[in-house]
């Protein structure tokens, strides 16, 4: 058993095991609504209803509990939760051309991708392990809120700069023989996303959880677009905010956030 970040360093970390997972979080009636944050190119509807994602992937075992309430605060039963994330190196499933020098292929796999119902109290659970990074990006986690068919929310989760910083310098599944370019104090997308998407996050003696209380209107669609409404970028291309194409955190940047309230009738 891990008790401290040293333990966890000089420990044999692979994929994540499975653990009992804490406590939902208790969420406030009048918490302010998440904020919407872009998809980005390596989303893929692929419905793998389960817990685990982590298939084995190297890296520091890590719980992903979000928490969902409507607009009353009441737990969002039954909604769908999807989420994905890169893996240690940097590198999402089901897409090739990536990694340090774009050659890894990983297409056809579905490694850190999954989604959950959740439950009575508004959980979804998953077991992972805590992503890398790539250029232009902070450490996240995706995910989205679908009602039946209609997605309530797209965005991402982020995980406190130090701990990435730590875990980067002294977990060998990380090293990458170069150093990240972009904190969350430096990421565009995190910038304009703000607080609602800050996870809680806490040390436990097999790893790390982060935690998210994620709150959505059912009447209402929260998302990032592009001005003109086209997709930021084409399948498969560089994440937005990646090197050489930075976005903007201003009222002139590249992303406006809208909601969608559906007419009457």
């Amino acid at each position: 058993m891990f008790t401290t970040r040293r333990g966890l360093v000089a420990g044999a970390l692979g994929g994540a095991a499975a653990a009992a997972l804490p406590p939902v979080p208790a969420a406030a009636a009048d918490a302010p609504f998440t904020a919407a944050a872009v998809e980005g190119p390596f989303y893929l509807d692929l419905s793998l209803s389960r817990a685990e994602i982590a298939e084995g992937r190297p890296g520091v075992p890590l719980e992903i509990v979000f928490t969902i309430r409507d607009q009353t605060g009441a737990a969002f039963e039954g909604a769908r939760v999807d989420v994905w994330h890169c893996d240690a190196l940097g590198r999402y499933s089901g897409f090739s051309g990536q990694g340090d020098g774009g050659k890894t292929d990983a297409r056809g796999e579905t490694f850190l991708r999954g989604t959950q119902r959740a439950a009575a109290d508004g959980a979804a659970r998953f077991s992972s392990v805590y992503p890398g990074w790539y250029p232009g990006r902070t450490a996240h986690v995706h995910f989205k809120v679908i009602d039946g068919s209609t997605t309530r929310l797209t965005s991402q989760l982020f995980l406190p700069d130090a701990l990435s910083e730590y875990l980067y310098a002294n977990v060998p599944a990380y090293e990458r023989g170069r150093l990240r370019d972009t904190l969350n104090a430096t990421d565009a997308i995190a910038l304009q996303a703000g607080e609602t998407v800050q996870g809680d996050l806490r040390e436990t003696a097999r790893g790390y959880v982060a935690s998210l209380i994620v709150r959505v209107d059912r009447t209402a669609v929260r998302s990032v677009e592009l001005p003109g409404g086209g997709p930021p970028f084409g399948i498969g291309g560089p994440p937005l905010g990646f090197a050489g194409r930075p976005l903007r955190a201003t009222p002139e940047g590249a992303e406006r956030v809208r909601t969608i309230v559906p007419r009457a009738g």
